[in-house]
């Protein structure tokens, strides 16, 4: 077997959000197939991260201060941005091609003898193949501490068969509610799934209905509760210019670890000041589990951290203007892209390329981002069935009284959008492009742009 008949084989098991209802989630399958492998996810310490957005934020913060501190340390995120390989991460390195093969190979070999055993009643879907194949690989390399990111929800996912030193929920909102639950509290319910009894929860302070599931919850179970507020820098009127945001990088003084470091981040936006906090917080909470980290380790690892398509800006060149990419899925998502668009480029024009899956709030994106741009661009991808069609969006556009042009391809749209955003002339600044919605649709503009994650 060859890497892209690996590939191959594993889009074709296709995803929970495919297979559901006629299959529902079990962790039980989940565990059965981990046992039949050795249960890898034991041999290393592990973090589980869930929430709605700054899961990925947090995750490849942490991962770094890790790295930073010396240890050997695996990042398991999900969707990629261009290749599946970026999935799976040692050290800040993407899975190597033929590890990645060898991995699925043993994976789909061990499930393929689970099911003809009748141990399981179908083959694990792409997301539990990829989540053993990520344990097995870190496993096999001698990982000492893994960062693993939920997939979706939180109590019935395929990461949550770990048994995590410091479990951390993010910012929660309305997404996935046909899986998860149509209310805030229902959500949480499902993300406060990977607490556990006498570990330490990081948590900060959000919406009411999930700080009473997420409080009530640790009160039952007796998970530690720790408040990453300490750790989140004043931003308000009065605060002066305690954060700065300049070049693309966030910079702020911090007491961590009861010394002042610099925080410097290429994560821009006020809401990944939360999400710093949470990285940073389970950072120090990691002294008490064995994982000794400095404060200067802290800063290092934070300063050396990136994570692609989130708020990543390109500077303008002769062949475009300058181009933010962002992966802004959900409402609470375009909130926060409008915010930082606003913080860093005021009233400049904006041509906007949009494209998402159709089980998003896509009306509601459409409300937030559509009245800012100047012109918006639908596009859709073919990598999912599950995108919505560019006639789709424009339909949903115009119901709140956007008219959008439309793109079949993405590579089209950006050109489009660049071509558009040349011919602009404005007072107020150079225009500028942005490339938002679904991962998907941003992962193939980086693709067309010839930009690496």
């Amino acid at each position: 077997m060859n890497y892209e008949h690996a590939v191959s084989r594993l889009y074709e098991l296709g995803h929970e959000l495919a297979r559901i209802p006629a299959q529902k989630f079990d962790i039980a399958h989940m565990r059965e197939l981990a046992h039949a492998l050795g249960n890898p996810q034991n041999s290393f310490s592990s973090v589980l991260i869930a929430g709605t957005n700054g899961k990925g934020s947090t995750a490849a913060t942490l991962a770094s201060i890790l790295r930073a501190a010396g240890y050997r340390t695996g990042l398991y995120t999900s969707p990629h941005l261009v290749r599946i390989n970026e999935r799976i991460r040692i050290n800040g390195a993407a899975i190597a091609d033929e590890d990645f093969t060898h991995a699925y190979a043993r994976v789909g070999l061990v499930a393929q003898e689970l099911v003809d055993g009748g141990r399981l009643p179908w083959m694990p879907s792409f997301f539990e193949t990829m989540t053993a194949m990520a344990f097995e690989y870190f496993a096999h390399a001698g990982v000492q501490i893994a960062v693993l990111e939920v997939g979706m929800g939180g109590r019935l996912d395929a990461t949550n068969i770990v048994d995590p030193l410091i479990s951390i929920i993010t910012d929660i909102d309305l997404d996935h509610q046909k899986y998860l639950g149509d209310t805030i509290a229902e959500i949480a319910r499902e993300k406060a799934g990977i607490l556990r009894k006498d570990r330490i929860a990081v948590t900060l302070p959000q919406h009411p209905q999930a700080n009473d599931v997420i409080g009530r919850t640790m009160i039952e179970i007796g998970a530690q509760a720790v408040n990453a507020s300490r750790n989140v820098p004043p931003v308000s009127p009065g605060a002066g210019d305690l954060v700065k945001t300049e070049h693309g990088r966030t910079r702020y003084r911090l007491s961590v670890l009861g010394e002042e470091i610099e925080i410097d981040s290429a994560l821009t936006g006020r809401h990944q000041l939360r999400n710093l906090a949470l990285a940073i917080t389970a950072a120090e909470e990691l002294n008490q589990c064995g994982f000794a980290v400095t404060a200067r380790q802290i800063a290092t690892g934070i300063r050396e951290a990136s994570w692609s398509g989130r708020f990543q800006v390109l500077p303008a060149s002769g062949d475009h203007p300058e181009i933010v990419l962002d992966v802004a899925h959900n409402p609470a998502g375009a909130w926060a892209l409008r915010s930082a668009l606003t913080d860093r480029y005021g009233e400049r024009p904006r041509v906007v390329v949009f494209g998402a899956m159709r089980d998003k709030a896509i009306r509601d994106i459409a409300q937030i981002l559509f009245p800012t741009a100047t012109k918006v661009i639908a596009t859709t991808t073919d990598h999912t069935p599950r995108a919505a069609s560019t006639e789709e969006i424009a339909t949903i556009a115009n119901t709140v009284g956007i008219e959008v042009d439309r793109a079949e391809i993405v590579s089209l749209a950006v050109d489009a959008a660049v071509a558009c955003a040349r011919e602009m002339k404005s007072s107020e600044g150079e225009p500028i492009v942005v490339i938002t919605g679904s991962i998907y649709i941003v992962g193939s503009a980086m693709e067309a742009l010839g930009v690496t994650p």
